[in-house]
């Protein structure tokens, strides 16, 4: 599988906004005109020991374009609203862990508040919308429990209308973080959809995909090789979009993964810019980010987007 990521330019800026929007602005998330085209990130920050780091500034970052340092035009470290898909695999495989993983989903749903929207999506050999997007937790956890285990798993299928679906969610000069949630105990058996196909999508989304592995007993090489190529995949598509894989040894961890997935939404910081390269050539541009006066710091984001396309 070729290696993947990306970013597409996110909401607009209004033309000639230049303060930054900063972590004490107004409680209620900042909106913005249609207008320039601002790269937007979100940014995971954490130290050595995994944990959260939260009392950095605008001036502590450097952003980076193709080795070109960029201009911040938007910083926040804001609580912001979340839009988020839930995805849960229901194929036969799954079926003695689905009451484990109900309670676990359920759990992470309470996490959300009223700002927040969340959809429940069960997959199998389709993907199901049990909930639409909604802040009403009642519905949501209602959903979960009606998830039922039975056929193979169509993994690539579920994740490119998940990032269709989510992608509709994005309303022009809202500055809200969107998410995919997804857990999964095997290999992709019977999707349409190829693993390239899917992340060249995520490429063009500004979605950050968490992804949940389970582990299970793998006692065939032909066991053991599939369930590696589907920790591969979602190993790329979680880095290439900003997110992160999980691996719990068991199910009992699921509550920890989940809490910590949770934490991660209320903690990321969110940085825009106007890119210095004004060329519309529907290239690869990569981003770095950088944080010059402190070290051993882990900087998780996006990896790039594609430039604009001529008209």
């Amino acid at each position: 599988m070729k290696p993947r990521i990306a970013l597409l330019p996110m909401a607009g800026l209004a033309a000639g906004f230049a303060s930054l929007v900063v972590a004490q602005a107004p409680q209620r998330p900042p909106t913005f005109e249609v207008g320039i085209e601002v790269i937007n990130l979100n940014v995971s920050v954490t130290d050595l020991q995994n944990r959260y780091v939260t009392d950095l500034t605008d001036r502590d970052f450097a952003v980076f374009e193709d080795g070109v340092r960029q201009e911040l035009s938007l910083f926040t470290h804001e609580n912001l609203p979340i839009s988020l898909e839930l995805m849960i695999d229901v194929s036969a495989s799954m079926d003695e862990k689905l009451p484990v993983a109900q309670a676990a989903a359920t759990r992470f749903i309470k996490t959300l508040r009223p700002q927040d929207l969340a959809a429940v999506v069960q997959f199998n050999d389709r993907a199901t919308v049990l909930q639409d997007f909604t802040s009403d937790q009642g519905l949501l956890e209602a959903a979960i429990k009606r998830t039922r285990a039975s056929g193979p798993t169509a993994m690539y299928n579920a994740l490119y209308v998940a990032l269709k679906d989510l992608g509709k969610q994005k309303k022009a000069g809202e500055l809200r973080r969107r998410a995919i949630v997804l857990l999964s105990d095997g290999e992709d058996t019977a999707s349409l959809a190829d693993d390239d196909q899917v992340i060249d999508l995520a490429k063009k989304t500004e979605i950050n995909v968490y992804a949940i592995s389970l582990r299970t007993n793998r006692t065939t090489d032909r066991e053991r090789l599939a369930f590696s190529q589907a920790a591969h995949f979602l190993t790329a598509m979680a880095q290439e979009t900003g997110g992160q894989v999980h691996f719990p040894n068991s199910l009992s961890e699921l509550d920890s993964v989940y809490d910590r997935i949770a934490e991660e939404l209320r903690t990321l910081y969110s940085i825009g810019y106007v890119s210095s390269n004004k060329r519309k050539d529907g290239k690869w541009r990569r981003i770095v980010v950088r944080i010059p006066a402190r070290e051993n710091l882990l900087i998780r984001h996006r990896l790039g987007y594609y430039a604009p396309p001529s008209v």
